[in-house]
């Protein structure tokens, strides 16, 4: 069965990690679904948070194979049931007087923020778990999209301890 699994991995912030990490998936096969890159506390580590799809044997082929390269810290699967998950979406939809108010209603329904607003588009911004962001994007799939964008997950584990320092 191909679950969608999330993998963090720490690494060194040297220049070209992410070219590292990223061509050893695409060498091995394995399709990144989402790929997002952040700083941690600590300015000489980076974080990455990868989602893919796969079952438990490709998810732990990937884990060793991202864990054998240099710059690797610490990489590991999160938990569904014991982490966060979130996205970014950024949506520009056309709009006019018949079908503002509507937009704007499924704007609060969602706890959406209309960031931009002239007399023919709106861009919206939401963030919240992928669920959510496709459930929107759905209901405003039935108004003229001009452009879209949307950040991959970011994850983290629940709770008060540092997440599988290695």
């Amino acid at each position: 069965m191909q679950d969608k699994h999330v993998i963090t991995v720490k690494v060194k912030n040297n220049a070209g990690v992410l070219a590292r990490v990223a061509s050893l998936f695409g060498r091995r096969g394995y399709n990144i679904e989402s790929l997002t890159v952040s700083a941690t506390d600590d300015p000489s580590i980076s974080r990455m948070t990868v989602v893919v799809k796969g079952d438990e044997d490709i998810l732990a082929q990937i884990i060793h194979q991202t864990a054998k390269l240099e710059e690797s810290l610490a990489v590991y699967a999160l938990d569904p049931a014991r982490s966060l998950y979130r996205e970014l979406l950024l949506i520009k939809l056309s709009c006019g007087d018949a079908t503002r108010a509507p937009l704007r209603e499924i704007c609060d329904i969602y706890g959406a923020k209309i960031i931009d607003l002239s007399v023919s588009a709106m861009v919206v911004e939401l963030t919240g778990t992928p669920h959510k962001i496709d459930a929107f994007i759905e209901i405003l799939s039935q108004y003229p999209i001009l452009e879209m964008c949307r950040t991959g997950a970011t994850a983290m584990e629940r709770g008060d301890h540092k997440a599988n320092a290695q």
